[in-house]
C-alpha cells in the first residue's frame, strides 16, 4: 500500500521510513551563496528547489520537509520578507508536492524562533508567528508538521501548545542538543521527551547539532514513554575545517552503519540535517532496505543518563557571603580598580589597608569605561590565597562570548570565587582601544540567568556538571536617571533573572537616598547603596556631564568649585560623610567606590561607617 494512504503514525507502527537529508546544504551546492534566504527561492528560483526534493526522492527518501525551516516572519525579516510568509510556506508545499510521488509523505518544516539565539525577550511573542506558518502549512495540504532544531525543550512546547489545536496531523517534534543527555534550558532528554509527548507530540526525536554517534549515545541512555514512535535526523557529523574548507566529515557508509545502529534503538524514521546530501540518504535507505522496525528497550535505571543533580558534590563556603552578613547588620562593599600596568605592589597594599579598615568585600571593576586594566579574575584570586580577603568580581558582558563567559565562571569557581556582580558593560569605542569588538553575546539579564543556573549543576549549553556552583549574583541599578519607575522595572528582570543582591551607582544627595529606598523597598533582595567621594571640581564635573549613569546635584557641584587640592579631598569626604548619614538608617549595605585608587579616602569612610553604625545600634539597644 502507498505510504500516503495511511496517517504518518499508522505507518510508523509497522515501517521504518526514510527521510530526506539537509536541503541547504545541497542548495549550496548548486551555487547559492550563504547569507540569502533559502526558503525565498520557493518564489524566484522554485525549480532549484524541486531539484533538491527530486534527487532526494531518487536517493529513497519517502518523507519529505518543506524548503520552510526559516519561512517564519521573524527569520524572514532579515530579508525584508516579513510580508510573504503565508506566500513562501504555500508554495514550498506546491513545489514538495510536485516533487513527491504517491509514496512519499509531505511534511511542513517549522524551525525555532530562537534559532539557537539566547533568549532575550518572553517567548509568548512567538504565539502569533508559529500560528502563522502552520496555518499557511496545514491550508497547503501537507501530511503533517515536522518542529524541528529547537534547543529549548520550553520553546517547543510552546510551539506545540499553538499548533496541537489547529490540527490533528501528526506532529513530529525534534529538539537539537548541544551535549548528549540534556537540552540546552537543562532538561534530560527522559523529563523532555515525556513532556512532549504529554502535550501532543505524535513522534519525538532528535536533529542537527549533533552526528550519528552522538545522537546514538543520547538514545541510549533515555528512558522514552512507552508505545513513543522515534525519529532521528543527525548531521554529518561535525563542521571542521578541511584543506581550508569547512566540511561535515561523515561518510555515507559511515551514515548507514549508524542508521542501522539506531534502528536498534527503536528509531522508526531516519533521516539527515547539516552536511547531509542524497549519497547520505541513499546509503541510509539501501542499508535498511527490508528491514522492519525494532521495539524500543530502554535500558535500565542505572545506565540511564547522569545522575540527578542533588547527587553531585558542592563545596562548603568558608564564611558567609555578604548577602547572609548584610542581613543582620552594616555590611560595606569597597570599589578598588585594577591597575592599569603591570605593577600590583600599590594595589594590593591598598586592599589590604581597606581590609584592616573593615571592609567586607573588595569589588574589582571589569575594564571599566571599557578601558583596559589587570584581569580583576587574577587579582582576586592573589587577594583570597595570600591576603584571606573576599573578593567580589565584576563580570562585563561586552568582552566575552559565551564560551569565554562560562570558562571564565568556571575558573572563578575553581578559585573559590563566589561573589560576582554583572554588568553590561561600556562599549569599546569609547575605551583606549577604540578599535576593539564588543561582544555582547548576551545582556545582563541573560548572564544573571545563566550563572545561576551554574548554581543548579548545568552549563549554558545545557550540559550536567559534577558540581553545582555557589554563585552569589549581583546585578547593578542606576537611579540616575529621569523616569525612576521604568529603572526599577529594569532592576525587577533582574531580580527575576535570579539576581541575589544589588549595587547601585553613587549617588550626590540624600533626597535620591531615600527616594531610591523607597522605590526599592519592595524589593526582597539587599540593595548596596552606592557612595563615591569627590576628589576636585574637576573630577566632579567630569562626573556629572561626561560618565553616563552619574549624576551629581546642584549643591555638590557648587561646593566642589569653592576648593582646590588636599582641601576639595577632603570636602568631598565631608560630602560623603553627610550622605552615609541619609544611608545608614535605611541601608544595612553600603557600597563605596575609591575614586582614582585614593584607597585613603575609602579607609576614612570605613572607619566613620562602622563607628556610625555601631554609635546607632548601640541607641537602638538603649
Amino acid at each position: 500500500m502507498s505510504a500516503n494512504k495511511k496517517d504518518l503514525r499508522v505507518y510508523l507502527q509497522d515501517n521504518l521510513l526514510i527521510g530526506d537529508g539537509a536541503m541547504a546544504t545541497q542548495l549550496y551546492r548548486t551555487g547559492v551563496p550563504v547569507g540569502v534566504s533559502f526558503e525565498e527561492l520557493c518564489l524566484s528560483n522554485p525549480q532549484l528547489v524541486h531539484d533538491v526534493h527530486k534527487a532526494y526522492y531518487d536517493a529513497g527518501a519517502r518523507l519529505l520537509e518543506t524548503n520552510t525551516f526559516g519561512a517564519n516572519r521573524d527569520a524572514l525579516s532579515r530579508y525584508g520578507l516579513e510580508h510573504k510568509v503565508t506566500r513562501v510556506n504555500r508554495a514550498a508545499v506546491a513545489i514538495a508536492r510536485e516533487a513527491a510521488k504517491a509514496d512519499a509523505f509531505v511534511i511542513g518544516s517549522i524551525g525555532s524562533i530562537l534559532a539557537g539565539r539566547v533568549r532575550q525577550k518572553a517567548m509568548d511573542e512567538f504565539r502569533d508567528q508559529f500560528e502563522e506558518q502552520a496555518i499557511a502549512l496545514i491550508h497547503a495540504g501537507v501530511d503533517g508538521l515536522i518542529l524541528e532544531t529547537f534547543l529549548d525543550v520550553e520553546e517547543l512546547l510552546l510551539a506545540i501548545d499553538v499548533i496541537r489545536p489547529l490540527t490533528d496531523r501528526p506532529l513530529i517534534c525534534q529538539l537539537a542538543t548541544l551535549e548528549v543527555g540534556r537540552t540546552r534550558d537543562g532538561y534530560t532528554l527522559t523529563e523532555a521527551f515525556s513532556l512532549l509527548q504529554k502535550a501532543g507530540a505524535d513522534i519525538v526525536g532528535l536533529n542537527c547539532r549533533l552526528g550519528p554517534a552522538e545522537i546514538l549515545r543520547s538514545y541510549e541512555r533515555v528512558q522514552v514513554p512507552e508505545g513513543t514512535l522515534l525519529s532521528a535526523f543527525p548531521n554529518a557529523g561535525r563542521l571542521g575545517l578541511t584543506d581550508g574548507e569547512y566540511a561535515y566529515k561523515s561518510s555515507p557508509e559511515y551514515f548507514a552503519e549508524s542508521a542501522k545502529r539506531l534502528r536498534e534503538q527503536g528509531v522508526r524514521l531516519l533521516g539527515g540535517c547539516c552536511g547531509t546530501t542524497p549519497e547520505h540518504v541513499k546509503a541510509m535507505a539501501d542499508a535498511l532496505h527490508g528491514l522492519a522496525p525494532q521495539v524500543r528497550v530502554n535500558p535500565s535505571e542505572t545506565e540511564n543518563e547522569r545522575p540527578s543533580l542533588s547527587s553531585y558534590n558542592v563545596r562548603d563556603r568558608q564564611k558567609p557571603s555578604i548577602v547572609e552578613r548584610v542581613k543582620t547588620g552594616t555590611t560595606i562593599i569597597v570599589e578598588f580598580d585594577p591597575p592599569k600596568d603591570l605593577d600590583t605592589e600599590g594595589f594590593l597594599q591598598g586592599c589590604c589597608e581597606l581590609h584592616k579598615a573593615g571592609a567586607d568585600s573588595i569589588t574589582l571593576a571589569d575594564n571599566s569605561l571599557a578601558n583596559v586594566r589587570m584581569s580583576n579574575m587574577a587579582l582576586g584570586a592573589i587577594m583570597k590565597s595570600q591576603y584571606g580577603m573576599d573578593p567580589l568580581i565584576h563580570i562585563a558582558c561586552r568582552d566575552r562570548n559565551l564560551i569565554g563567559q562560562q570558562s571564565h565562571l568556571m575558573g572563578l569557581h575553581a578559585l573559590g570565587i563566589d561573589q560576582v556582580l554583572v554588568v553590561t558593560g561600556d562599549p569599546s569605542r569609547f575605551g583606549d582601544l577604540p578599535g576593539a569588538s564588543s561582544v555582547f553575546d548576551v545582556t545582563s539579564f541573560d548572564l544573571i540567568r545563566m550563572v545561576k543556573q551554574l548554581n543548579e549543576g548545568i552549563s549554558f549549553s545545557g550540559r550536567p556538571l559534577k558540581q553545582k556552583a555557589q554563585f552569589i549574583v549581583g546585578a547593578a541599578f542606576n537611579p540616575n536617571v529621569r523616569q525612576i519607575d521604568a529603572a526599577i522595572k529594569r532592576l525587577e528582570k533582574k531580580v527575576e533573572a535570579g539576581a541575589d543582591f544589588i549595587m547601585t551607582q553613587p549617588v550626590y544627595d540624600a533626597e535620591a537616598i531615600r527616594l531610591v529606598y523607597e522605590s526599592t523597598k519592595h524589593i526582597n533582595i539587599p540593595v548596596f547603596i552606592g557612595i563615591m567621594p569627590l576628589t576636585s571640581q574637576r573630577n566632579a564635573e567630569f562626573l556629572h556631564n561626561e560618565v553616563p549613569g552619574i549624576k551629581l546635584s546642584d549643591e555638590a557641584l557648587a561646593r566642589m568649585r569653592k576648593v582646590q587640592g588636599e582641601e576639595a579631598r577632603q570636602e568631598g569626604i565631608k560630602m560623603a560623610k553627610e550622605l552615609l548619614d541619609a544611608a545608614i538608617p535605611i541601608f544595612n549595605g553600603i557600597y563605596l567606590i575609591t575614586p582614582f585608587n585614593y584607597y585613603a579616602m575609602s579607609v576614612e569612610l570605613i572607619q566613620y561607617v562602622r563607628q556610625k553604625s555601631s554609635l546607632l545600634q548601640a541607641s537602638a539597644q538603649a
